[in-house]
């Protein structure tokens, strides 16, 4: 077992670990500690991020954060799901301003709210766009 992985299982009781080749691990975590595991591995385990992406899922909204441990060449992705009703999911962007953008992007076509981000105003549209609280990239009924 990869080294990073059982530290990860004894501080975050509860994450599921899915190995999907030697180099490519995802933890799923709640939207309540997914900040600190994020912390954890950009601090801790000096780790670099990469990229964060979004979907609409049938499980809710999936965003996985992408971390790479240059050294080894393995990518650690933590996946949160956060539920449709209440999509919100606090902003990493105070820590790692590599995710201020990404996290503007999900708002914006999406609709997921990131508490205590400085400036989720959008990137991709017209400031006068008018939403009427639609998103291009989340599924309706």
């Amino acid at each position: 077992m990869d080294e990073i992985i059982g530290k990860v299982k004894s501080k975050f009781e509860g994450v599921k670990i899915k190995e999907n080749s030697p180099r490519r691990i995802y933890i799923e975590i709640n939207r309540e500690r997914a900040k600190e595991l994020a912390e954890y591995f950009f601090k801790d385990e000096g780790m670099r991020f990469s990229i964060a992406t979004g979907m609409d899922t049938r499980k809710g909204f999936e965003i996985l954060y992408h971390f790479s441990l240059d050294s080894t060449g393995v990518v650690y992705s933590i996946r949160v799901y956060i539920p449709k009703d209440d999509p919100k999911i606090d902003s990493f962007a105070n820590f790692l301003p590599a995710t201020e953008w990404i996290e503007r992007e999900m708002h914006e076509l999406l609709g997921i709210e990131f508490e205590g981000h400085p400036n989720l105003k959008p990137l991709l549209t017209d400031a006068d766009f008018q939403w009427d609280n639609k998103h291009p990239l989340k599924k309706y009924k």
